[in-house]
């Protein structure tokens, strides 16, 4: 009888292993297009970022602790092709987003709105569209929204996964990043903003000499 025991319980132990795994992994999924801010302090599991999260869930670095952003470029939703290093010298907004993503669609029209406002003042606006299978409802979305800055196309999210540890990384979907004038990053949310919120980001990085 005893020897008829040990198995099951190592069966049991796999089953238990399996479904925690299971679990673990649908709760990824679920936090997903979600609007959680950052918890402040460490980017993903190492490196100590230095960024300060305020009660708004926008995350800040001092200009002496940024750190460069990494090259961010490919196919854009129309065709085109996009280096977002080359835009260096401005200050880059950068909007992890999907078409399928209801935040997504609420922060939308503040971000065509800001992009409008701020484009004189030396600032660039660039989408990273991701998760969308095909790129037509992506186009439909920036249509609808009235979108006009570029987004690169990246559906399997491979652009996201460059930036490096110990980085404000994008960390959910909606996600936005914004790089200073020396093309580090300055600042992050992980969560959908508005016109407020982004101008509260952007304006202090546009005096900044």
């Amino acid at each position: 009888m005893s020897r008829n025991r040990a198995p099951r319980r190592r069966s049991y132990r796999r089953r238990a292993a399996l479904l925690t795994a299971v679990v673990g992994a649908g709760a990824l999924t679920l936090s997903a297009c979600s609007e959680s801010g950052a918890s402040g302090g460490k980017s993903g599991s190492s490196g100590n970022t230095n960024f300060v999260t305020g009660s708004d869930g926008i995350s800040t670095v001092k200009k002496a602790d940024r750190k460069a952003a990494p090259k961010l470029d490919g196919e854009t939703l129309d065709g085109g092709r996009l280096d977002v290093t080359a835009l260096k010298g401005k200050v880059v907004v950068l909007n992890v987003w999907g078409s399928w993503c209801p935040p997504c669609r609420a922060e939308a029209p503040h971000f065509a709105k800001v992009a409008k406002e701020t484009k004189s003042k030396g600032v660039e606006f660039v989408g990273i569209n991701t998760r969308d299978e095909t790129k037509q409802p992506a186009i439909a979305f920036e249509e609808k929204f009235g979108v006009e800055y570029p987004s690169l196309y990246d559906p399997i999210g491979k652009l996201m996964l460059r930036f490096p540890k110990g980085t404000l990384n994008p960390q959910a979907i909606p996600s936005t990043i914004v790089l200073d004038k020396d093309g580090k990053i300055a600042a992050r949310t992980l969560a959908a903003i508005d016109d407020k919120k982004l101008h509260k980001i952007i304006d202090p990085l546009i005096a900044e000499k």
